[in-house]
This record gives structure tokens, C-alpha cells and sequence, in this order.
């Protein structure tokens, strides 16, 4: 494979009502049969008309910008200071929702489109139904990547191309079947037109020429197809807010063992992960002895039948009420480290005789 990447100059200011394939097909009138256009996301929202009116500036405008930011954003992933990183509309985790201030008039702020894949389609109809050529489209716009500094652009919307190469089933040369590999390859051509239409040249929109199987492809799924399901979302939270989440789950732990047995290790790393935070004198005993946990177990009242274990816990001595306060705080602690560990507990009454505060069955 051999690809060229080409500029489209002279495109200028694009405004509301625009025709784009017009635009587009005028500036390169030598488009051809199999190519890729690379077009930046925001001449696309503002041939759409997805502006927003706001202040030049002062607290007003920032205001503004908050109150749109609210209306693009489907949840909110992390914010540091001033910056939020959300979860748009269509599935796109990056900062601000990619609302841009950039090359466009102070008083106004540009929206992604509403549906980039509908908008490469369109745009790809338009290019084939009025100049008769058969090109493939992706809309593009800058995002960063965690873990990594920079920015580089990748695909929002994409019509006349797969957005991924699967490779699984392939055998590679040393003979070795690939299981996993799955290349976003409208991202890589999506950051390859960057390369040529930079930030500050008024270069919106860049032709790939050369990637094979792009003429007589259908639309296909389109971009959506990248965003990662929420189930399969190792990352969909920062370090701060999945804290914060965690805790609001603690206060709210389902009251119950759970189905399969307490890995004892996992047991007693929740009961170290709190000795240092519980109050003086408090203290966790996870029961590992059969015969000591079956007449703990008898004497329980309400012993919950899944439940495979026991843990005790005994509050300071002498106890007056602020110090079972503070043990019913500690055993909260402790229940929510069990469940970091993904294991699930019941509070109950100690057994008759026991000096124990309360038991915990897992």
C-alpha cells in the first residue's frame, strides 16, 4: 500500500446553509474515484448551523459556556479545576464535549454535529449524486488519549468505508492466530489528515489517496461502531469520581452474603485495609475454624443459609454511645472493604455470650 495525503486549499470561511459537497469539489476539482476525505468536524457543524450564541467574554460568557456544556453532556467522567471531561450525546468521552471557540467569531461557540456518521453519509450522496465520484468521508475532530500527552484527531463519522480492520482469524507470519487485533483504521487515516491541515492554516479538509477498497463500498455502521460499550469500559470513571461513586454505593450496601463462598484472602485484606482507620480499640476476627464458626454460626439468630463465614467485630470496652456510634461507622468501613473485594455481607446480632459488637456473615 502506498497513500498520499493532499491539502484541499482555498476552502475559506464555511457558514450556516453552506454546500459542502459544492465547496469541497470547487477547491479540488481533481477528486477522484477511491479517495478518502478527511473533513474537519467543524466546517460540518458550521455548514449545519450548530452554533451557539454566547458573551465575548467576562462571567457571563463563561456561564454561557457551562450552561451549553450541561446541554451536550450525557454524564460526566472526570473534572479537574476547569476542565471536564464528559460523555457527549453520541458516546464520545473527551474535554468540553468538543465544543470549540477556535476560528469562529468571539460570541459564538461550535457544537459537534448532531450525527456525524448521518453527516458523512449526506455528504458523500451529495459528492456522488452531483460531481459523480465515489469517495469515502470521515469527519474528524481532535481528542486527547489517557495515559498519553498530545492531542490527535480521530473519526466521529465516517460513510463508504469499515471503521475497523478486524483482523482476528488471520494467522500472522510466524503462524499465530490473531485473537484480538482490531484496527480503528478511520482513526489512523483520520490523525494521517491532520498531519496536513494543522490547526492555524485554514486547511479544513485533507484527501487520503490510496487506501485500497474504498470505491463501490457501501456507507457501512459508521463511526458509532468505535464507541466502546459501557459494559466492556474498564476506564469510564476518573480516580476522583470512581472514589466518590464507591462511596455513595458504601451507603447504600445490599444487606446479604453473597452466592459463592468468601475467598478468606480476600477477607482478611479488607479487614487490614481498615485496622488502621477504625477507632482504638475496635477489632475484626474473621472466623476460620469450622467447629468455632458452626457454634457461632447455631447461636446466631437469622443466619443467613448461602452465608459461608463469620466475622466478629468488638468495639472498644468500656462502650458508652459515641463509641457505638464510632463501631457502627468502623463496620460500614469494614462492609465496604469486603465489597471492594467483591465480597458481600449481612450485619447481625453477636451470639448470646459473645463479647462481640456485632457479627458479620459472608
Amino acid at each position: 500500500m502506498r497513500l498520499e495525503i493532499l491539502p484541499v486549499l482555498g476552502i475559506g470561511d464555511v457558514t450556516e446553509g453552506d454546500d459542502l459537497a459544492a465547496v469541497i469539489a470547487t477547491a479540488a476539482p481533481w477528486l477522484r474515484d477511491g479517495d478518502v476525505l478527511v473533513v474537519t468536524s467543524k466546517i460540518v457543524s458550521k455548514a449545519e448551523g450548530r452554533l451557539v450564541d454566547v458573551p465575548a467574554d467576562g462571567p457571563e460568557r463563561l456561564a454561557a459556556k457551562d450552561e451549553v456544556l450541561a446541554g451536550e453532556t450525557a454524564r460526566v467522567v472526570a473534572t479537574r479545576g476547569a476542565t471536564r471531561i464528559v460523555q457527549t450525546h453520541h458516546g464520545f468521552v473527551m474535554a468540553s464535549a468538543g465544543i470549540d471557540a477556535s476560528n469562529v467569531d468571539k460570541t459564538r461557540l461550535v457544537l459537534l454535529p448532531k450525527d456525524p456518521d448521518a453527516s458523512a453519509r449526506a455528504l458523500r450522496t451529495a459528492l456522488r449524486e452531483q460531481y459523480h465520484l465515489d469517495v469515502a468521508v470521515i469527519i474528524s475532530d481532535t481528542m486527547g488519549r489517557p495515559w498519553r500527552n498530545g492531542l490527535t484527531d480521530v473519526a466521529l463519522g465516517v460513510a463508504g468505508m469499515p471503521a475497523i480492520r478486524d483482523h482476528r482469524g488471520e494467522i500472522d507470519p510466524y503462524g499465530n492466530e490473531l485473537h484480538l487485533t482490531q484496527l480503528a483504521v478511520v482513526d489512523e487515516l483520520a490523525g494521517a489528515g491532520e498531519l496536513i491541515k494543522g490547526k492555524c492554516d485554514q486547511v479544513p479538509v485533507a484527501v487520503v489517496r490510496g487506501y485500497p477498497g474504498v470505491a463501490g463500498t457501501a456507507d457501512g455502521e459508521g463511526a458509532r461502531v468505535l464507541v466502546r460499550d459501557a459494559t466492556l469500559d474498564l476506564f469510564s470513571l476518573g480516580t476522583a469520581e470512581a472514589k466518590a461513586a464507591g462511596l455513595r454505593e458504601a451507603a447504600t450496601l445490599a444487606d446479604g452474603p453473597g452466592p459463592a463462598p468468601a475467598n478468606p484472602a480476600a477477607v482478611d485484606r479488607a479487614i487490614a485495609a481498615v485496622a488502621d482507620v477504625v477507632a482504638p480499640g475496635t477489632v475484626f476476627t474473621h472466623v476460620t475454624d469450622e467447629e468455632v464458626r458452626a457454634d457461632l454460626v447455631a447461636a446466631v439468630p437469622d443466619w443467613p443459609e448461602q452465608a459461608t463465614g463469620l466475622v466478629l467485630g468488638a468495639p472498644p470496652a468500656p462502650v458508652d454511645p459515641a463509641d457505638l456510634v464510632r463501631f457502627g461507622a468502623d463496620l460500614q468501613r469494614l462492609r465496604t472493604a469486603l465489597a471492594a473485594e467483591g465480597v458481600s455481607s449481612a450485619l447481625l446480632p453477636p451470639p448470646p455470650g459473645s463479647t462481640a459488637g456485632a457479627a458479620l456473615a459472608i
